[in-house]
Order: structure tokens, then C-alpha cells, then sequence
């Protein structure tokens, strides 16, 4: 860690620069040769990134950044507060620290945190910005968890894991004995360590897969951050072996919107019916979740087709995802296109669809944008309709 980032005139350098054209700025003189210039640049590229993502970092002075692309990766504060809000206790160990956002979190939940990262340099930054923070019962173990697990006698209420993909899994559908550490061969030594774990996964991982590899899972959590799913969290108990609850969040700016229900049980059936006055699709976290039929349920409105994922009713609702007002129901055919959409402005999605929103925009000559929200599904008589609809704020 190169302390001398911190010197008062390099700070407000980089405070002056942040937001800059860094492909720009990198052409200009260095103006503290005794600094590396990529070293400065990348500060100013990092605190540009933190901005938005990382408010409490972005304002507190003296902060350390590591690169980009760690920035880029770490949790943003918004997911890290609601992880933290999930669990409480005495004592938590995170095996994968990282940059730090969660365990920022963590420690106000808990009495004691304890940050492993084995990147020496990123261990030491961390604990830099902690004391720039205001964070004092945090401490801080550079080198492999597993070497400080096995040497502790101590047991810790939680364990946190954020474990990383191995590069040979790029590109590929990943399970967790893909990543590291190596979450499921170890399993049997962390509970000998922690009765409670949570372990932190990318949003694409499969819930199925994931489960196949783990037990004792009690809760898997998805978290979506504005509509987009950001991570999975699966939180798993030595003692558990009850059912398990599926618990979504999508985090806005003025609320979180939650549902939940319980994998395999089967209460009722979903109902099913034709388009009524209101239109409603899930959002990101339950689209991920699979709980289609649980919505239909839970929320006593009917879905339009099996796989159509999208539901209706006659009386407005609070639902967790967008709510549209249907203007009209056409049939997908020549006749009722031309008369209605083609040659217009719209925003169109589809649902359960042979052809993609690509084709449609070409074939119909519908441009993108507008008031207009269109959804190109299937109804549960099997028929092609499209429902021109106005979206509720």
C-alpha cells in the first residue's frame, strides 16, 4: 500500500478530478513525479465509480481505493445495509473481505468483526479506510482463512462468504465447488467454527444447483438492487432441516419491496384467466426466484398463461413489481397490428413469445419509447395477444 497517495496535495488532486476523462487525463504530465501516474489515475477512476455506489466512502476523506475493477465488484452499500439487517450476534468472521462494504455494515450489527483477505495490500487498505471510517471493532487477518480457522479456538456466531469464480469457470454455468473457497468441500470444517453461515453468491448461479451442493439451507435470499437481481444469499444452519424459505427484495429509492414464500409448498393452485383492467409483472428478484405460481397465490390475482408469468385482476393492487392499466387486448395478427401499433411509438416487452422485441420493433415499425407499454404474450386459451397498456406510477 502506497501511503503516500495520501499526501494533502494528491488528495486534492484527485478530488478536483473526480468525474475527469481518465483516457484525457492520462495524457497530461504527471504533476507528482514522485507518485506513480497510473497509481493517481486509478484513485480518480475508483472514487468516480464510488460515488453513486459507495456514498460513505466518497465522502469521508483520506480513502484508499484499490482498482477499478474491485470497486466495480464490491457490494454496493444499499445491498450491504440490507444484508446486514438479515443477521446479528456476537462475533463474525468474513472469510473473504475484500474491499470491505460488508463488513462496514456487519459491524453494526455485531460486536466484533474479523476481515480475512488474502490479498496483503488490499488487507492493509481496508484497514486504512476502517479507522478513516469510524470503524473500531473491526480486525484484520492478512493470508488464507482457512490457516486462521484452523489455528483459532474460537467459535464465531456467523460466517460470511463471498466466494470468487475460479478463472477456468468463466463463461461457463458455475456451481459453487467452481469458486473459491471451495464452499460445499468445506462445509463440514466451518460448522465446526459457526452453527450459522451465510454465504454470498453472483446472481446467475442457479438456485437448484446450489442447493444441490449445500445443507442445512434454511433461507436463500435475492436481492435485487433497482430491478436488477445483484446476489443470492444462502444462509445455512448446522441444526436446520426443516423447509426452506425463498425471501426476495427488490431495494428502490423510496422502498423495498419483499415477498417470500416456502420451496415445495403447495398451499392452492394458481388461478388463471384472461387480460382484466390491471396488469402486473413480478419483479427482477422474484422473476429469479421461480415463485410464479406463489405470486398468483399469495397476491389472489390470476395469471394469463402457465408461462406467461404475468398476472391480472379487476381491482388495483400493491404489488411487488411494475403495475400497468390495460388500455386495450388485441389478437397478434396482420389486421389488429397495422390498425393498432404499427407505424407507432412503444415500449415493448414480451412474455411467453415466439418472437423476439428485435423482430417485432422491425417487422411493425414500432419505435422505441413513449407512453405506450406492450406486452407480446400468450393467454390461457393458447391464442398470441398483445395488451396495450399505460403504466401506474
Amino acid at each position: 500500500m502506497n501511503i503516500s497517495i495520501l499526501h494533502q496535495d494528491i488528495q486534492e488532486f484527485i478530488t478536483q478530478n473526480t468525474g475527469a476523462d481518465i483516457t484525457k487525463l492520462a495524457l497530461q504530465k504527471n504533476p507528482f513525479p514522485e507518485v506513480d501516474w497510473i497509481l493517481i489515475l486509478n484513485q480518480i477512476e475508483a472514487r468516480t465509480k464510488a460515488k453513486e455506489k459507495l456514498p460513505s466512502w466518497f465522502a469521508a476523506e483520506n480513502i484508499i481505493y484499490p482498482s477499478k475493477i474491485s470497486v466495480e465488484q464490491t457490494s454496493s452499500e444499499k445491498t450491504a445495509a440490507y444484508k446486514a439487517s438479515l443477521i446479528s450476534g456476537e462475533s463474525l468472521i468474513d472469510l473473504t473481505g475484500g474491499f470491505g462494504v460488508d463488513d462496514y455494515y456487519f459491524s453494526k450489527k455485531f460486536k466484533s468483526i474479523t476481515h480475512c483477505e488474502i490479498n496483503e495490500e488490499l488487507s492493509a487498505i481496508v484497514s486504512q479506510n476502517f479507522k478513516k471510517l469510524q470503524v473500531e471493532n473491526c480486525t484484520f487477518h492478512a493470508g488464507d482463512s482457512i490457516h486462521l480457522l484452523e489455528e483459532t479456538n474460537q467459535k464465531f456466531d456467523w460466517i460470511y462468504i463471498d466466494p470468487s469464480r475460479r478463472n477456468d469457470s468463466k463463461g461457463k454455468v458455475f456451481m459453487l465447488k467452481d469458486c473459491l473457497p471451495n464452499v460445499p468441500e468445506l462445509l463440514d470444517f466451518y460448522f465446526e467454527k459457526s452453527d450459522s453461515i451465510l454465504i454470498k453468491t453472483a446472481p446467475l448461479l442457479d438456485i437448484s444447483a446450489g442447493l444441490s451442493e449445500l445443507k442445512n439451507v434454511k433461507n436463500i435470499h435475492i436481492i435485487a438492487l433497482e430491478n436488477e437481481v445483484k446476489e443470492l444469499l444462502f444462509e445455512i444452519h448446522k441444526s436446520y432441516s426443516g423447509r426452506i424459505t425463498l425471501k426476495t427484495a427488490n431495494i428502490l429509492k423510496e422502498k423495498i419491496e419483499t415477498f417470500e414464500f416456502v420451496l415445495g409448498e403447495e398451499i392452492s393452485f394458481p388461478s388463471f384467466d384472461f387480460p382484466k383492467k390491471y396488469l402486473y409483472e413480478p419483479n427482477a428478484a422474484i422473476m429469479k426466484s421461480g415463485g410464479f405460481d406463489e405470486v398468483s397465490i399469495a397476491f389472489k390475482i390470476d395469471k394469463l398463461h402457465k408461462h406467461s408469468h404475468l398476472y391480472t385482476s379487476d381491482e388495483l393492487i400493491d404489488f411487488p413489481g411494475r403495475k400497468f392499466e390495460v388500455q386495450k387486448a388485441i389478437s397478434y395478427n396482420k389486421n389488429e397490428m397495422k390498425n393498432e401499433l404499427a407505424n407507432k411509438q412503444a415500449n415493448v416487452t414480451t412474455r411467453n413469445f415466439q418472437e423476439t422485441v428485435e423482430n417485432i420493433r422491425k417487422k411493425w415499425k414500432i419505435k422505441s419509447g413513449g407512453n405506450l407499454y406492450c406486452f407480446f404474450t400468450t393467454d390461457v386459451k393458447d391464442n398470441k395477444i398483445v395488451l396495450i397498456c399505460t403504466k401506474i406510477n
